[in-house]
């Protein structure tokens, strides 16, 4: 009865209800697989190094690959809908030590038979950090050419690893490029490196491939890269701009504080057909943070929806905290993009658009803010109750007993961080 009132009260303002609910259900969310670790990854190379960093040691993090799949069964088990798995190339699965300008798609096997069997696409990224060849912080830009020519090959084989994965998937695969690059202190040569990556990327995107989306992912800073990046926003766009087969990734925590994405969507709309998305919940700096059902977080889906990107959108999440449950985080962060999603569907666009176009503007004022108290929740039970899942907190116990019972007698990583 609830639901049905609900539906009538969104229908009177012409909202279809149940094509939003459709809608949702197949729009997949790409959940990264480095929450559940701590950005460790499986090549025992112990503390993160390269402008990146989780603090916090809650207990139960996984370290082996079967306990980060199990991690993810948990946590997927909790979310309705469309869902793929975000890797780097740290996460391959191997007997032995593989440089990762070496790695090959056997080393990914054992990741595309559990995407298989669990409906999953997946997405990947070049792994440029914590690593001893990243010299100086530097990679793809480096001058030193052994180190330049080193992370050329690494980044040219996850895009052969990402074909790969879409070969087998049947479905296409975002290939992720970021590089740490940069100077702590202000720079005599800006351009040098910057003329330096764009060789890099060259020779990275020379070989066609199918299935594969690549894209570049920007930066302001990273801890020890203060005062200079190189592959800054500006010189992604114009970088995409001029090569149509590459596409900018926009990572919600990467820009300056009083920068929003949610703006800057139907900029990228105008000239892009697709639209990379690395979606976390910055606080002062790039901190990754679990993703809040937040104003901005609400202002991007509704970006996303009212311009007709959902088909454009290519969604994935970016956060990774060590200082709660690794699961939980997982669960909490993806529940909130659905419901960002949800409420942006659940928006009457056309006649909001058509008040505009009309300079209507005190009607259109009334209007967004009693949207606001519409009863969004109980639409968002409902769809919860359709996917099977919880629709309330009530998942949570699940979390608590998977903690009790597995998480909780791991060893050897508290404190880790």
């Amino acid at each position: 009865m609830e639901y049905s009132q609900a539906k009538k009260r969104y229908e009177a303002l012409g909202v279809d209800v149940e094509l939003a609910l459709r809608l949702l259900t197949d729009k997949a969310i790409g959940i990264h697989c480095w929450q559940g670790d701590d950005v460790n990854g499986f090549e025992g190379s112990g503390a993160l190094s390269g402008g990146i960093q989780t603090t916090g040691n809650y207990p139960g993090k996984a370290t082996t690959p079967q306990e980060l799949m199990m991690d993810f069964d948990k946590a997927i088990s909790l979310i309705g809908g469309s869902k793929r798995i975000a890797l780097h190339m740290t996460y391959a699965i191997t007997d032995e030590k593989v440089e990762r300008d070496s790695l090959e798609p056997k080393h990914f096997e054992a990741w595309v038979d559990y995407a298989k069997s669990r409906k999953l696409g997946i997405d990947f990224n070049a792994t440029f950090f914590s690593h001893p060849m990243m010299k100086d912080n530097l990679t793809l830009s480096s001058n030193d050419e052994e180190v330049r020519s080193y992370w050329v090959r690494h980044a040219i084989q996850s895009r052969r690893i990402a074909a790969y994965f879409a070969k087998e998937l049947k479905t296409e695969v975002v290939n992720d490029i970021w590089i740490p690059d940069g100077y702590k202190d202000i720079p005599a040569d800006r351009l040098g490196p910057r003329m330096r990556l764009k060789q890099s990327l060259d020779e990275i995107f020379s070989e066609p491939l199918e299935g594969v989306i690549d894209v570049v992912e920007c930066k302001l800073f990273g801890i020890g890269m203060e005062a200079f990046t190189v592959g800054s926003s500006e010189f992604y766009i114009a970088y995409c701009a001029s090569h149509p087969k590459v596409y900018n990734l926009m990572d919600t925590g990467h820009y300056h504080p009083t920068e929003v994405v949610s703006d800057k969507i139907s900029s990228m709309l105008c000239y892009f057909d697709k639209l990379p998305l690395h979606v976390s919940r910055p606080m002062r700096w790039d901190s990754d943070h679990v993703v809040r059902l937040d104003d901005e977080l609400k202002e991007i889906a509704c970006e996303i929806v009212r311009n007709d990107a959902l088909d454009k959108a290519l969604i994935g999440l970016d956060f990774f905290d060590a200082s709660i449950n690794r699961v939980a985080a997982w669960v909490i962060g993806t529940r909130n993009m659905q419901k960002a999603l949800l409420y942006a569907l659940l928006q009457p666009n056309k006649r909001l658009k058509t008040l505009q176009d009309n300079n209507e503007f005190t009607e259109l004022l009334m209007l967004q803010e009693e949207l606001k108290t519409l009863p969004f929740g109980t639409i968002w039970e409902h769809w919860c109750h359709e996917q099977q899942v919880e629709s309330d907190e009530g998942w949570f116990d699940e979390i608590k007993q998977y903690e009790k019972e597995v998480l909780s007698k791991r060893k050897g990583n508290i404190g880790d961080n």
